[in-house]
């Protein structure tokens, strides 16, 4: 699972100018990743607010888009209870990392993802 707020947030990108833009880019970034074997799937992404209108609700290539309702947050806690298979959850935020670890999933950092979702960019080869 992945917290996409605080993920894209952690890059100066200049993603605040066009949240819905950035959520887009790093979901097609999420997919391309996920089509190549470097991320892990099925892989879920919660957008929330002016991020939604980035990328439609969908699973394609075994990463779906969740429009959380409200705070991006409680629908990641919301997701890992009704979870039937382990969990990763991809933030920087402590709090959030307790939520969810008293449920027994795991948490990593979003360097962890950005490492896998960008390394054909840094190695410069396309592999």
């Amino acid at each position: 699972m992945i917290d996409a707020a605080n993920v894209i947030g952690s890059q100066p990108t200049g993603w605040w100018r066009d949240r819905a833009g950035a959520a887009r880019q790093f979901v097609e970034e999420l997919r391309e990743a996920a089509k190549d074997g470097r991320i892990p799937v099925p892989a879920v992404v919660v957008l929330e607010g002016a991020a939604r209108a980035g990328a439609a609700e969908e699973d394609v290539g075994g990463v779906r888009v969740v429009h959380a309702p409200h705070d991006g947050d409680d629908a990641l806690v919301e997701l890992a209870a009704a979870a039937t298979a382990d969990v990763v959850l991809v933030s920087a935020d402590r709090r959030l990392h307790e939520r969810v670890r008293r449920m027994g999933a795991e948490t990593v950092g979003p360097r962890w993802l950005i490492d896998r979702v960008r390394l054909d960019r840094e190695r410069g080869d396309g592999a």
